[in-house]
């Protein structure tokens, strides 16, 4: 066990934006909320490794991922607050019949990874080190815990007028497709509690020290800022990422759909790329880049695109025209690029009509050509 200061906090806020993949949710927002958190109760963060703490919690422990459903870009105009999530658990313990004994994030990207941290803070509860994604993603059934079968039923969601809503669904996918249409009708944005589980079930299905792995990628882009050193270069080594191009926004189609931030961002090449046009497309997170026809990267990688002057995290919905952009590719936990990973995360889940391939593969390929 370890405890999580506000110096942590703002490096797992930093990771978690490189992490997003370009959606998640503003990590600033659950980074506010969750510093205003330790300061109202006066308190660090207790943050429990499952390597090493699984015997600090009793085997029928109730662990349960909280967390924002909705449109990113709903999220910047209707910001939640922390009553919402904490009403959210309140509710599913009164249904099971059980205290809620510890907290953590379903997805380590983005929002979805600080709101987490605010609501074990005024629970009181720690923090466990892991998510099911190891990335975000805009769908909750894309998980490790649905590819092993676990329900993330009951599902609690709350809005900001306190409306409650309960779905108890066969499975993931199911509780996802309802909790879409129910948040719609609950403004595009609501706060959950979901995927009760026990504390091996989250060693055994989860990844682990993702937490931890915001935190090292945040700690490590302040020291690469301080030395002046090339953050992009900081940044593919420590993430085993590539360079996929360089370029400048030339057109940003983006729209709030079916309680997802959609669209396509079109790109100028420049530098070494000029001369090029390249494409991502995305459904809250970058799923798919392409030079023309030439596929670059696709989900379940993880595609980042970092403003070229700051080497910060540039999120979906935060896309201008004219953004000069350095886009990484980097793989994603190998658990998402099973067969029946693929199924859930891959391209073809989301329509493309293309079939995955690692982006290491892809980088050496197109370097042959």
């Amino acid at each position: 066990m370890r405890l999580l200061d506000k110096t942590h906090i703002h490096h797992i806020a930093a990771g978690a934006s490189v992490l997003g993949s370009g959606g998640g949710g503003d990590p600033h927002i659950g980074k506010i909320m969750a510093l205003n958190a330790i300061k109202q109760h006066g308190r660090p963060i207790e943050l429990l490794d499952l390597n090493v703490d699984l015997d600090k919690l009793h085997p029928d422990a109730l662990i349960v991922a909280t967390g924002m459903i909705g449109s990113p870009s709903v999220m910047i105009e209707k910001l939640p607050n922390d009553s919402e999530s904490i009403e959210a658990c309140r509710f599913m313990e009164r249904y099971l019949g059980k205290k809620i004994a510890a907290i953590y994030p379903i997805e380590v990207g983005g929002a979805n990874s600080l709101l987490p941290l605010a609501t074990a803070a005024h629970l009181g509860v720690p923090l466990i080190d892991v998510d099911a994604m190891g990335r975000a993603f805009p769908e909750f059934h894309m998980t490790t815990f649905y590819l092993d079968g676990i329900n993330s039923s009951p599902f609690v969601l709350v809005d900001s007028k306190a409306n409650i809503c309960l779905i108890q669904a066969q499975d993931a996918y199911e509780t996802e497709k309802k909790s879409r249409a129910l948040c719609i009708e609950m403004g595009g944005l609501a706060l959950f509690a979901a995927y009760p589980i026990t504390p091996a079930v989250a060693k055994a299905s989860g990844i682990l020290a993702t937490i931890s792995r915001a935190q090292e990628i945040g700690e490590t882009l302040e020291k690469a800022r301080n030395e002046k050193a090339d953050i992009v270069q900081v940044l593919t080594n420590l993430l085993k990422g590539f360079v996929l191009f360089r370029g400048r926004a030339n057109k940003i189609d983006l729209r709030v759909t079916g309680g997802f931030t959609c669209g396509l961002a079109c790109f100028d090449g420049v530098d070494t790329d000029k001369g090029k046009t390249f494409n991502v497309s995305f459904q809250n997170e970058y799923l798919l880049a392409q030079c023309g026809d030439l596929l670059l990267c696709s989900t379940p990688d993880l595609i980042i695109l970092l403003d070229e002057d700051t080497g910060v995290p540039i999120l979906a919905e935060r896309l201008r025209y004219g953004s000069r952009v350095v886009a990484l590719g980097v793989p994603a936990d190998k658990k998402l690029c099973t067969p029946q990973g693929l199924k859930v995360t891959g391209p073809q889940y989301f329509n493309y009509d293309v079939n995955f391939t690692s982006v290491e593969e892809l980088v050496a390929a197109n370097r042959r050509e």
